[in-house]
Order: structure tokens, then sequence, then C-alpha cells
């Protein structure tokens, strides 16, 4: 059922359904337990594989087992909502303590300031609630839409759907997740092959592409990253979907052809161009905002000019914000984010200007400190959408429930903040420090080789008109980038695979049906055949990276 189309009288008629609270008393502990676990395997994973791991499934599967106790108050958690509100904060913890925290709080350590970890940890706890705050306000707008793939929510959503209903879907879900777990296991991204079924088949074309190309460059000879080549795409591609997101932020009136059509589009959505506007305009205040705190905290206010500092707030704020919008753009569209790459990519303009040394590290600590959070939390509304979509009446109950995610997920966030304050001096003394701080604060001491902001300059053309020819539904500048920056060995063809296999299927299951509505509703029962699949490889693959903790201990 589609929720945009309940008629009036439903919308009416039907008594509001009460959703799920996420301080009760019983999810709350749930809730606090969880986010400890996903804290704890987020910095433990982060300082030894270099890799944070989607816990949503774990959250999920957990919260079914807790709901399938036989103690009466237990009961409680047989909710899907409920089983939604524990996944969202225990994904949500991993990835805060992870990567908005421990990794930039890792950077001024690894230069030797250990003075400054806690004013850069204040700094990214604020970076950290204004990358969830925007994506709470912007979520289902056109930018950012609920229909987009956003494919660990379909896996997290699907699991807690299968453990629910049973029957042929949760079989279905099950084989994939065997499949890609099993995949996963001997080194296969099972994962690239579940999103190859689940977004949109040229933003996906093009990660594919990407992917193989930077898996096989240097096969020939050239090192696309040495060279910074996928870096300028990502500029260039980025520019122009900063552009397109501001074009997106217009309110359109009257007239007809596509400007209207978007303006309809536009209706049925929760979150319209003048609420996306004062999203993003409310989250670039704030981060300006959180530089300026930074800068006073860590001192840059004394090394530098006023005119200086004025540059440097402006810098940070800027790359703060356009930084989550990419990673959350790549994460809708591939399931992947390229949060590392684009933090480089600010590293790399820094230098051609000269930052000095600290106040470079610092605005890199808070630039990092945006984004995982900012996809994750889009993961986990997609979840709780798939989830709430056939309530009645549908938007109430679903503003409340992404409500109810937004505050559990603040739960996971507190969570984590106690679990790195805590543990980050025994991991960073230990020498477990996260490898991608390391790699920053060695590209900062060892400056830019000549040539380097040239090279990305003019691969930026390139980047800039692929991303302008597919336009702001298929971001595929921005995901051929993505891939080349990934460049994971043999996910490019698990991605074009799928993608193949996808496209047969579809058009199999078309045979014979020369009706355009039977094969209207052909394609959408293959679309629908083909999600259980892509959402159990991307379950089952979270699952084996959970399961590297094991490894890492």
């Amino acid at each position: 059922m589609n929720p945009n189309t309940q008629t009036a009288s439903e919308a009416t008629s039907a008594p509001v359904e009460a959703h799920p609270r996420a301080f009760e008393p019983v999810t709350l502990v749930v809730t606090v337990l969880m986010s400890v676990l996903g804290a704890l395997i987020g910095i433990v994973l982060i300082t030894s594989l270099g890799v944070s791991p989607n816990t949503a499934v774990i959250g999920a599967l957990v919260a079914m087992l807790i709901g399938r106790i036989p103690l009466g108050v237990l009961a409680r958690m047989r909710s899907q909502h409920r089983q939604n509100l524990v996944q969202s904060a225990i994904s949500g913890s991993t990835f805060a303590a992870a990567n908005s925290l421990l990794t930039p709080i890792a950077v001024p350590f690894a230069l030797g300031r250990t003075d400054l970890v806690w004013p850069m940890l204040g700094g990214a706890v604020i970076g950290l609630a204004v990358d969830s705050w925007v994506l709470y306000r912007v979520f289902d707008s056109r930018l950012l839409p609920a229909t987009g793939s956003w494919p660990a929510g379909i896996a997290a959503a699907e699991t807690i759907k299968a453990g629910d209903t049973g029957g042929r879907k949760a079989a279905v879900l099950g084989v994939g997740a065997v499949v890609g777990l099993v995949g996963a296991l001997f080194k296969f991204p099972t994962s690239a092959a579940g999103v190859g079924f689940l977004g949109n088949i040229w933003a996906l074309a093009m990660f594919g592409i990407g992917l193989a190309v930077g898996q096989y460059a240097p096969d020939f000879g050239y090192d696309l990253g040495a060279e910074r080549v996928p870096h300028g795409l990502m500029v260039g591609a980025g520019l122009v979907a900063l552009v397109q997101a501001l074009l997106l932020m217009r309110t359109r009136k009257g007239g007809a052809g596509p400007a209207a059509d978007a303006e309809s589009d536009d209706d049925e959505r929760t979150v319209q161009a003048p609420q996306l506007r004062r999203g993003l305009l409310e989250g670039m205040g704030l981060f300006v905002c959180g530089a300026i705190v930074v800068a006073i905290a860590g001192g840059v206010a004394g090394r530098l000019s006023v005119p200086a500092l004025v540059g440097w707030v402006a810098l940070a704020g800027i790359a703060a914000i356009v930084h989550q919008l990419i990673v959350g753009l790549a994460a809708m569209h591939s399931g992947w984010f390229p949060a590392f790459a684009v933090t480089l990519i600010f590293l790399i303009i820094g230098l051609v200007l000269h930052i000095p040394t600290v106040p470079l590290a610092l605005m890199v600590g808070y630039t990092a400190s945006t984004g995982p959070a900012f996809a994750d939390l889009g993961y986990d509304f997609k979840a709780g959408w798939l989830l709430r979509r056939n309530a009645v009446p549908w938007q109430p109950f679903e503003i409340e429930g992404r409500r109810q995610q937004y505050l559990a997920q603040l739960v996971g966030f507190g969570v984590a903040l106690v679990v790195v304050a805590i543990a980050w001096k025994s991991f960073f003394s230990d020498g477990r420090v996260p490898p991608v701080s390391e790699v920053y604060v060695a590209t900062i001491k060892g400056g830019l080789e000549p040539g380097t902001m040239t090279t990305m300059l003019l691969w930026a053309i390139p980047g800039a008109l692929i991303q302008f020819l597919g336009g702001p539904s298929r971001q595929m500048g921005v995901l051929l980038a993505t891939g080349l920056l990934v460049a994971t060995p043999d996910a490019g063809w698990m991605v074009l695979g799928a993608l193949a296999i996808r496209q047969a299927y579809t058009m199999w299951r078309r045979r014979g049906l020369t009706d355009p509505k039977a094969r209207k509703e052909s394609d959408e029962q293959a679309e629908n055949d083909l999600s259980l699949v892509g959402a159990g490889l991307v379950a089952g693959s979270s699952l084996n990276d959970v399961g590297q903790l094991t490894k890492a201990l």
C-alpha cells in the first residue's frame, strides 16, 4: 500500500494509532544496553580493522529474541516499531562512537597534541548533533527522499518484517542472508551485490563502473588514488551536486510541465521545499557556530589573524555541510559512503591554502565528525518508513514514528559519547588508533606533491559534467567517484552482475505480456522479489561484519 494514496475519508475517520515511545521503560533499558554493545563493537573494529559495521540487523534480531521471552513486560518488544527503535539506537551508537567521535579525536592525538583531544571531542559532539538534526529535518524531501534506496534500511526493515510474519518472504530473505553471510566469509563483497538489486540502476551502474576501474587501473600501471583522480572527480561532482541541492530548495508555484510535475511530487512528501531550505540553512548556521567553538576551545583563535580566523571558520562550516550531503547522497544510492575520501579532499584544500598544522588538523577532525551519522540515520528512517507505511492515517503516524526514532538515536549517541570518553585513553595508549586518522596526520605532515591540485581541478571537469547530465535523482558523478574511491576488490563485478540479473529477471517475467498495465505490474513484482534478495544479501554481509569482532579481539 502506498502511504501517499490514502483517501481523505481514511485519514479522518480512522483513529490515530499511537506509536511506541523511545523512553518507555522496557524499550529504554533495551536501547541503552544495545547501544553500549554497539559503541564497543564500533570502537574495537575501527581501531583494529579500520571498519565500522552496520549493527542495525543485530539490534533487530536481539529485540525479536527479547520479545519472545515468556515474560509479560518483555512481550512489548514483539512490536515491529519497538524493534525499529532498538535497531536505530544500536546502529547510531556504533557509527557515532567509531566514525563521529573516536576518529576525529584520534587526529590531534596522532599529531602528538593530546591536550587538544578533549576540545576536539567537544567539536565532534557538536558535529554529530548537527549532523543528525539536519537529517531529521530534511529526510523525505526531494533531496533525500524516503523512496530512495537506502539499502541498509531496507535490509533492517525486511529482517524485522520477516521475523514477525514468516512465510515466503522470510524464506527468500533468509536464503539471501545465508548467501550473503557465506559469501562474505569467503571475502566476497556480497553487500555490493545486494545493493545492485535495490537502488537506482543508473546510479548503481556508475558506482559499479567506478569500482571496476578503480580495482583494475593499477594493473595497467596507473594508480588513480595516488594521482588524486577520484578526488578530482568528486570535487567536480560534489560542487554540481551542491548546486542541484540548492535548486531543489526552491518553491515552484503554478505552471505546467516539468516544474509543475516536480512541485506535485514534492507535495506528496512529508518535507517540502521550504522545510528543506530551512533545514539546510539551519544546519549551515549551526555548523559555523560549532566551528567557532572549536576555534576557541582548540586555540585556533590565538594562532590566526582575524581575516584568517574568519576564513577558517567559514571553510570549516562549509566543509561540514558539504561533507554530510555528499556522504548522505552516496549512502542513499549505493549503501557505501566515502567519508574518508571526502574529508581528505578538504584536507588537500587546506594544504593548498597553507592553513597551519594544528588549525588544519582540527578542521579535518571537525569535518570527519559529520556524514556517517547522517547516512546511518537515513538508513534507520528508511527502515521505519517501510514498517509504518500501512498505518492509517499514515502521515501523523509516520511523523511521530520518525520523531521517536530520532530520540532513540539520541540515546545511542549519548551512550556512544560516554563509552568513547571513558575508553579513548586506554585504546590510544595501546597504539589502537583508527588507521584513517593516521593517514590524515601523515598527509598533513607530508604536504602535497607538486601538481596535485592541478590534477584534481582537471578531473573535476568530467566529474561535474557527468553529475550535471545525470541530474540530482541519479547522482551519477558522485557515485562514479565513490566507486573509484572505494575500489573494493570484486565489488564492481558484484554490482554490475546484480544489475544484469535484475534486468534479465524483469524481462523474463514480462515475457508474453503485451498489456501495458500487466507489464507494469510484472515489473513491480520483479522489483519486490529482487528487493528481498538484495536485503538478504546486505543483512548477511552485515552479520559477517559484526562477526569480525572476534577477529579484532
